[in-house]
């Protein structure tokens, strides 16, 4: 007989059809009389009832399905006489694919999450983990469907690259040499004209800078793929492997930048509120009891529109009123989650977008308020000359958002020639490697934007989880590469 996916067993009313499940058991509880037998497949967070006649099936079959077995369940659909279902099965069949002795971790009993991540190959079939992975689905889905109906095209930028975007050189290199016999130079420095490359190269932080090549062409991007940091960080927020969400479009301003931030963003919630309510509200009631009310707040609310200066002062009157933080945030400090948490949690009690961060802590390709000379200024369109000294702001717009802090990072990219070449001058950066990038200034230069979202950021928004960890399948951080 066909297999029916129990998503589709429990919307079904043809009660009397003789069906077929298969699945893992969640759950057996045995009688004299009749045994119930919980199944998922893992179509929904929901189990079907299996109601067994003990006397029609052997007794060493009935022993064999345990917690974690998987089987095949044949029979007739019936309306349930218990709650919580509208429907179960009657069984007249059952055959076991696979035992499960009581050596299965999973057993239906709490475990801390950090256990469950040292088995992170079986934890993906408990309820909470299925819910996330069909909640993380769904937010892809999400992703390329607003971009598709918003003009944009799915842009694939290479993983393996000789530049570093962000510049702070946390990066996993990739060779194919032998590392027990590299060649030097007479300075100490590897050589790498034999490696398969013939240049150094690593995996990438970011798509951006090969993003905003194709912005300028097709003019209005978007990446979402995989990206490495060789950041030795071990907080609940951070990951050595991770996905991101990079749209660049040309022709687009600050405020249309925030714009799209707000839009996007709201989108991707409403579709999780709209297409995974059974997962939410299994989350809403294990994990977080205030999961969906915060969702639902932010389609509510519209964003906060933040200068960083105003920000500052906000947080400096908090401290004279008696708030204590762990760091410090004088004008000019990158701020730390628990000050863009307290804006957006205490202060706001909305999401916020940050605009208008110091030069000095933010990326090179950021475009400058128009405090900084432009490259006609500086004596040429397409040439640096002359003195530069940058402006004290960029056009950064990031969003804060509660629970997380940072969701999305993003600016106005700079358009001119000479104020790009001014910093790049002026922090001293090696471009060797993106001489290319420079070129998109020198031709056909255009005003343009975009941001990075990080993925897994959005998932520990949408599913109420405290980890990030615990929102993708499996995590790379230091020391840990299982699985």
């Amino acid at each position: 007989m066909k297999r029916t996916k129990i998503i589709d067993v429990l919307k079904s009313t043809e009660y009397g059809k003789e069906v077929c499940v298969k699945g893992w058991v969640r759950t057996h509880r045995s009688s004299k009389a009749v045994d119930f037998i919980a199944l998922n497949d893992g179509s929904t967070i929901k189990n079907v009832q299996i109601v067994v006649d003990p006397t029609k099936f052997g007794e060493q079959l009935l022993k064999d399905i345990t917690t974690g077995a998987c089987i095949c369940a044949e029979g007739t659909l019936v309306e349930s006489q218990g709650a919580g279902q509208s429907s179960e099965i009657q069984a007249s069949k059952l055959e076991v694919y696979g035992l499960c002795g009581n050596d299965y971790p999973m057993q239906k009993k709490g475990q801390s999450f950090e256990a469950m991540r040292k088995n992170a190959h079986m934890r993906l079939r408990t309820n909470t983990f299925g819910a996330v992975m069909r909640i993380r689905h769904n937010m892809a889905m999400a992703i390329h469907t607003y971009f598709h109906e918003h003009g944009f095209f799915y842009f694939h930028t290479p993983l393996i690259t000789a530049s570093d975007c962000e510049g702070a050189g946390n990066m996993f290199q990739v060779t194919t040499k032998n590392l027990y016999d590299l060649k030097k130079d007479e300075s100490g420095k590897i050589i790498y004209d034999d490696d398969f490359f013939g240049e150094q190269t690593s995996l990438t932080v970011s798509g951006q800078l090969e993003g905003e090549l194709g912005a300028t062409a097709l003019g209005a991007i978007y990446t979402f793929g995989p990206t490495f940091r060789a950041e030795n960080s071990n907080t609940p927020r951070h990951l050595a492997e991770f996905w991101m969400v990079e749209p660049e479009v040309a022709f687009l301003d600050q405020e249309e930048l925030m714009d799209l931030e707000e839009d996007f963003i709201k989108y991707c919630v409403k579709w999780a509120l709209d297409n995974c309510k059974d997962d939410l509200q299994f989350l809403n009631q294990m994990i977080d009891k205030t999961l969906i009310e915060r969702l639902e707040g932010v389609l509510k609310e519209t964003f906060v529109r933040l200068p960083y200066t105003e920000g500052i002062d906000i947080l400096q009157e908090a401290i004279k009123n008696g708030k204590k933080f762990e760091f410090p945030c004088d004008w000019g400090d990158d701020l730390a989650s628990e000050h863009e948490r307290y804006l957006v949690e205490e202060h706001f009690k909305k999401p916020v977008i940050m605009t208008d961060y110091p030069t000095e802590i933010k990326s090179f390709y950021m475009k400058q308020n128009e405090e900084a000379p432009t490259g006609s200024q500086l004596g040429s369109s397409i040439g640096y000359k002359g003195t530069y000294a940058p402006g004290p702001t960029m056009q950064g717009t990031d969003v804060l958002f509660p629970q997380i802090g940072e969701i999305i990072g993003g600016s106005v990219r700079e358009d001119d020639y000479g104020r790009l070449m001014g910093e790049v001058k002026r922090r001293n950066m090696d471009m060797t490697h993106l001489w290319w990038y420079l070129d998109t200034r020198k031709w056909g230069s255009c005003p343009h934007a975009g941001f990075g979202l990080g993925f897994e950021r959005l998932i520990l928004f949408v599913t109420g989880m405290q980890n990030i960890r615990d929102v993708i399948p499996f995590p790379r951080t230091p020391k840990s590469a299982e699985f």
